[in-house]
Order: C-alpha cells, then structure tokens, then sequence
C-alpha cells in the first residue's frame, strides 16, 4: 500500500531563512511547524524534508555540519511528537548537473522509490517556486506556497498560496473532506 506524504522545504518553511543556515545557534523554527507536522501525522500524512544545501558545495559548511544540524532538527521535532519519516538535501549549486537540485525532482522521486509513497495523495509546502516546479515535475499536484518577502508578488504555480505553515491545515482538511 502506498503511503500519502507532505513534502516541506526546510529553509523558510521549517525555520526562518538565513542563508547557508549551519549551526544549532542559528536556527529558529517557523511558529507553528510543530502544531501543523502534529497534525499532518493525526491524518496519516508521513512527513519528508527536502531540502536544497548547496552551502556544503560551495564550502561553507561540510556535509558533517549538515549532519549534526539535521539530527538536532529532528530530535527537536521528537521531542514535539512529530514523527518525521525522512530528509533528502542536496549538496549541490545550479552550476552542476544533478537531478536533486530543486527545481528538478530527483529527491522527491528518491522518496517516492524509497518509501512508496503515492505522490497523487501527497503534498508539497514550499516557499520558492523552485519547490513547486520540483513537485509538480515528480507528479505531485497538490502544493502550497508560503509567501515570503522576496516571493510575496510573483507569481505561482503553486495549488495555493498563504501567509503561514498554520494555515496550511485547514487548506489540507479541506481538500481531504
């Protein structure tokens, strides 16, 4: 049986965006993440990070930095009773030719391989356009763009466009009833 997923960005939907964001010190979780993944979990939705980090290719951090940050966050969401099943990066910039690098769907095809998860039923919740291209490239229909400053008046082919990850429950719940 395949799963239902929600997808999410980490950088602007997790926690506030801060550029090449490395350290446990820096980071600070978007209001209300925990409340949504808690409930994104009570309808069954498995939850999946993935995340562009070309910060590691660049040199500014290792890919080990990315490691400890990434197990901390998790840890973090445990400790919230949010059960995060996965978290795909990619470690490269725009100049190379990977297929994970969002706009391109090679993560969230990883994931649907990996954890047979049906992408028909799943969601992806971005705050770039470049995540919505991702999902809708690797067959999800159903996206949600969270405005951020530098995104708050372009356009988008995102499913639906809000102010906040709280928000994005009742968009979901809606749909699903």
């Amino acid at each position: 049986m395949a799963n239902k997923s929600i997808f999410l960005d980490r950088d602007g939907v997790i926690n506030h965006d801060k550029n090449y964001l490395h350290k446990v010190d820096d980071f600070e979780f978007i209001k209300g993440i925990f409340v949504a993944c808690r409930q994104f979990n009570t309808l069954d939705y498995k939850i999946i990070i993935v995340t562009n980090q070309s910060g590691i290719s660049r040199g500014y951090y290792t890919e080990e930095d990315y490691q400890k940050l990434t197990h901390w966050m998790i840890t973090q969401f445990k400790e919230q009773s949010v059960n995060i099943l996965d978290v795909f990066h990619c470690p490269h910039t725009d100049n190379f030719s990977c297929q994970c690098r969002k706009p391109k769907p090679g993560m969230l095809l990883k994931a649907k391989s990996k954890h047979s998860i049906n992408m028909k039923k799943s969601w992806m919740i971005g705050d770039k356009e470049r995540d919505i291209a991702a999902a809708n490239a690797a067959g999800i229909e159903k996206t949600i763009l969270l405005r951020s400053s530098y995104e708050i008046y372009k356009p988008s082919n995102a499913s639906f466009t809000i102010d906040s990850i709280l928000e994005s429950i009742a968009v979901i719940q809606e749909i699903e009833s």
